[in-house]
């Protein structure tokens, strides 16, 4: 059976510099320019990294034990110049707890594997940026 690879979000202008995007599922998203605690496009291109590779890291570690906390950081530098804006030296900051005993042992053992299996081969999105992806613009 052929497996439906195509991904989209319709995206619709509700303000001045402020867009609504919807996928298929029909859940909304607020973007904007930053006003009034909605995302910027950049803070939602670090929310992808960060929760695309958090979700392959406790499918990984939470088979074995439940975590007591699961904290992520992604950080990046925006940069200006004569290349044009884009981010730089983005970091993406695992804090994991597990419990104490056998399940929270295994599952801190398979920790560094897991985000290493996330960053270099599972993590769509990261795997995006980091590779060449050209994006096609055009008008209709």
């Amino acid at each position: 059976m052929a497996q439906d690879t195509r991904r989209s979000v319709s995206i619709h202008r509700t303000a001045a510099k402020q867009f609504v995007a919807t996928n298929a599922r029909g859940g909304e998203l607020t973007v904007g320019e930053g006003r009034d605690g909605e995302f910027t496009p950049v803070e939602l291109l670090m929310t992808a990294i960060g929760a695309c590779s958090g979700i392959d890291v406790d499918i990984l570690t939470s088979r074995r034990s439940e975590p007591e906390s699961f904290e992520m950081e992604v950080s990046g530098d925006k940069i200006r110049d004569d290349a044009g804006n884009r981010m730089e030296n983005l970091e993406l900051v695992f804090r994991v707890r597990f419990p104490d005993g056998p399940d929270g042992d295994a599952a801190r053992d398979v920790l560094p594997d897991a985000v290493t299996r996330s960053h270099d081969r599972l993590c769509t999105v990261s795997r995006t940026v980091e590779l060449p992806s050209p994006v096609n613009v055009r008008t209709e």
